[in-house]
């Protein structure tokens, strides 16, 4: 499986995206000295894209994938891409705060520590629905990693659209994200622009 190694913050740098979209804390003490060379139109297009990509660990055949399956539904093209992207298994998990950061709620994902519906799923990409029971498995719960991770992750907001029982490591996805409760900074409009091309 092809894995994006490049260091986050490197890669938010150059992106000029804050760390905290990813669950990071820290900030560079680098500044990213850029000649000041006007960004076309396709430029500014691609740059969001791969925002979209990188704050939601998507790589290219499958980001397109996505904005295909997303042509395809009612309603807005760009709306549906940031609804299917942010209603993926590992950014649930992300969200409901059950990781740290994007990338550890894709490994605890893979290791088989997340149930959906009391069902074990280890596909990072799955399309959780409204209604959804997401739970860390039973013996993973006692796990120290998941003991620091209520502690980094207890005073994090969560969003409306989840309820949470931190505690007990459960939630429920009340109802699918709209646009306006998706808190990333990306404009989805471009990405479009950018594929219809």
């Amino acid at each position: 499986m092809a894995v994006n190694k490049t260091p986050v913050l490197k890669r938010c740098r150059s992106l000029e995206l804050e760390p905290g979209f990813l669950g990071y804390d820290k900030k560079s003490k680098r500044t990213l000295t850029r000649r000041s060379r006007k960004v076309s139109e396709y430029g500014l297009q691609l740059r969001e894209k791969q925002k979209a990509k990188f704050i939601y660990g998507v790589l290219e055949k499958p980001f397109h994938n996505y904005y295909e399956k997303a042509d395809m539904m009612k309603g807005q093209t760009g709306e549906n891409l940031m609804v299917m992207l942010e209603s993926r298994l590992d950014n649930v998990v992300f969200r409901m705060g059950f990781a740290r950061t994007r990338r550890e709620a894709r490994q605890v994902v893979d290791h088989k520590h997340i149930t959906v519906n009391g069902k074990v799923i280890n596909i990072p990409s799955y399309q959780v629905h409204a209604g959804d029971v997401i739970e860390v498995k039973e013996k993973s719960k006692s796990m120290q990693r998941f003991k620091d991770i209520a502690e980094v992750t207890g005073g994090r907001l969560t969003p409306e659209w989840v309820d949470v029982d931190k505690e007990n490591f459960k939630g429920t996805v009340s109802t699918l994200p709209k646009r306006d409760q998706i808190d990333v900074p990306v404009d989805e409009l471009a990405i479009v622009e950018l594929y219809s091309k």
